[in-house]
């Protein structure tokens, strides 16, 4: 898909792990189209410190994180973390049914982040947020390019 043009995106943490791992989604991340305008949740940060278990893994997450001012890392707010809850009842109930809790809500609140700030998901997991879209009116999900 093309980047859009004027837009926000918020990058899920798929799209930095593909860029980390093979350099992919180098115009979603470096932004060499300076008309998109790219955010981050600090739950993509938190996910990606989960996964960095070697010094070398670390630094890099450490580079991801220099590459977004503080004004473009969302931090979800107490009513998003009420409404996250809300909407992971009204996906998955109680939750018993699934081996893992933890992303559900994650991408709940990446979801949600995005949204209040009137951003697109840039995800490679796009049948979950469209999922998750489908409950929540005007988020928006976008399949990154595998460049």
């Amino acid at each position: 898909m093309a980047l859009p043009v004027g837009r926000k995106v918020l990058l899920d943490t798929n799209v930095l792990i593909d860029f980390l791992r093979a350099g992919l989604h180098t115009d979603w991340l470096l932004g060499r189209d300076g008309r998109i305008i790219r955010f981050v949740s600090a739950v993509v940060f938190l996910e990606l410190r989960l996964g960095a278990d070697s010094p070398k893994r670390n630094k890099a997450v450490d580079r991801i994180e220099k590459a977004f001012p503080p004004g473009r890392v969302l931090v979800p707010t107490p009513p998003l973390f009420d409404q996250a809850g809300r909407l992971f009842r009204s996906l998955h109930g109680d939750g018993s049914g699934l081996a893992d809790r933890l992303s559900p809500i994650n991408d709940l609140l990446i979801a949600l982040s995005a949204r209040q700030i009137g951003a697109a998901v840039v995800t490679s997991n796009v049948l979950e947020y469209r999922r998750i879209a489908a409950k929540l009116p005007g988020l928006r999900v976008i399949a990154p390019a595998s460049n």
